[in-house]
């Protein structure tokens, strides 16, 4: 690979995707592995660890942390092999620490190449989920820099996501 090569490489947009263990994640995964593919662009993978509130029960807490963040890589590891499977070349791997929709401001902010955020939409009857309905009622979430936000239906097929993605 030429200088040139990596230089337009690094300065190629980012799709962030929200990791989380459920169905519509995974969906926003593959999606946004497929368009990348089409787009010349790169995935970034984000799994937000939420701090357990244990205070003086620092053992328990340390533990439950060390379990979250083994989850969040286990998690982060399937999320990059399907991505990995659409665009042929890994997606960036983060873990976080802090409140989800916080942490997904903070890193746009942090990262300009952040262009699309590719979230998964829940098929409960009780809503699109808690991040979906978060980022609805408070766009400000995203930051000062706001970007689009790709929402992927739960119910949508993979069949159907690939004739949406070319």
């Amino acid at each position: 690979m030429s200088e040139t090569d990596t230089d337009s490489a690094d300065e190629r947009i980012k799709f962030l995707v929200i990791a989380s263990d459920c169905p519509e994640a995974r969906l926003a995964a593959f999606f946004s592995g497929r368009r990348a593919k089409r787009s010349n662009a790169l995935v970034s993978l984000l799994h937000v660890v939420e701090p357990p509130e244990f205070g003086h029960w620092a053992t328990v807490a340390e533990t439950m942390r060390a379990e979250a963040y083994e989850n969040a890589e286990a998690i982060l590891h399937e999320f990059a092999a399907e991505v990995k499977a659409q665009t042929g070349e890994p997606p960036e791997e983060i873990i976080r620490e802090g409140i989800v929709v916080e942490e997904i401001g903070k890193l746009i902010e942090e990262d300009p190449q952040i262009a699309f955020l590719f979230l998964g939409a829940s098929t409960e009857t009780s809503g699109p989920g808690p991040l979906v309905s978060a980022l609805a009622n408070n766009p400000a979430y995203l930051g000062v820099r706001p970007i689009p936000v790709v929402v992927v239906p739960g119910a949508v097929t993979r069949d159907e996501l690939r004739k949406l993605s070319g």
